[in-house]
């Protein structure tokens, strides 16, 4: 079997990726001296980040891209946008948790920060993957490579932060206004990771209706959706009127990472970042529609 290689800025890109995510986790594990917790999910981004792209490195080489069983024209694009994400996050969290206020020994000190700096590279390369690969005015592309395919994968990394706040401790449980919230984030995580997959397994001609009429009806369902959840999420927890807490307790300043209000604050500004996703979403997959018809 041949292998091909075809010097590009997509394939160093790629590489110093590899690399970055590579050195982020290896370092982390080696000398940061971390117990399992939050950490796990950082050193599962960087090494997931480090595999997918060692993957789709390799069956390139090999020149594979045929017999893979999904479609080349949309998952690496959106394996590197995730990627981008997931090394975002962890950039953001591993020095909240590690950094933030630590009296470590200046070895143990150093470790973390190079962690840290390499996830932050690592999120560049991928964010330069993402630019370099994504659909041009007039290319022919596939639906991820697109503006509408890249906003989905943004709008699912972003409902995954949100769960992973409501449910560590449970919030949405109290009243019967937060699990409203909770089905929404759920319904519309669904169904843009539906579509996903959809595109990535070139399924979207076996549905029964045109697909992008079908984008453009969720993406007005989803917008009107987290609407209400932007509203009643902050109305519920911050007024005083319907038993929330506007001010920020005095604990919360000694506590490590976040305390509960942070998190509840957090997930009502992620829910309003999802609700600008989806109202972009709506804009471009209208304009598709116009365009298709």
């Amino acid at each position: 079997m041949a292998i091909v290689v075809h010097s590009s800025p997509l394939l160093w890109t790629r590489l110093a990726a590899m690399v970055f995510a590579c050195v982020a986790f290896s370092v982390a594990v080696h000398g940061a001296q971390l117990k399992h917790g939050t950490v796990d999910w950082c050193i599962f981004c960087w090494a997931f980040s480090f595999a997918g792209t060692l993957l789709v490195i390799l069956i390139e080489l090999f020149g594979l891209q045929t017999r893979a069983p999904v479609s080349w024209k949309n998952f690496p694009i959106t394996f590197a946008c995730y990627a981008a994400l997931l090394c975002l996050s962890a950039s953001i969290i591993f020095p909240v948790y590690y950094l933030k206020g630590s009296f470590s020994q200046n070895t143990v000190q150093d470790y973390r920060i190079v962690s840290t700096v390499f996830s932050c590279l690592a999120t560049i390369a991928y964010m330069s993957e993402v630019s370099i690969s994504k659909a041009r005015p007039g290319e022919v592309a596939g639906y991820m490579a697109t503006a509408p395919g890249l906003l989905k994968v943004c709008e699912t990394f972003v409902a995954c932060i949100i769960f992973v706040f409501i449910s560590d401790p449970v919030l949405y449980d109290r009243h019967e206004a937060y699990k409203y919230c909770m089905s929404v984030y759920c319904i519309c995580f669904i169904l843009s990771a539906a579509i996903i997959l959809l595109c990535i397994g070139e399924c979207t001609g076996c549905l029964p209706f045109p697909f992008a009429r079908f984008l453009s009806a969720y993406a007005l369902l989803a917008v009107v959706l987290y609407l209400s959840a932007t509203i009643i999420w902050p109305i519920f927890n911050f007024d005083p009127k319907n038993g929330g807490t506007k001010d920020r307790p005095s604990g919360c300043g000694n506590a490590m990472g976040l305390c509960i209000w942070d998190k509840t604050m957090t997930v009502a500004v992620l829910t309003g970042v999802n609700f600008i996703l989806y109202l972009a979403d709506l804009i471009y997959s209208t304009r598709l529609v116009f365009v298709s018809a």
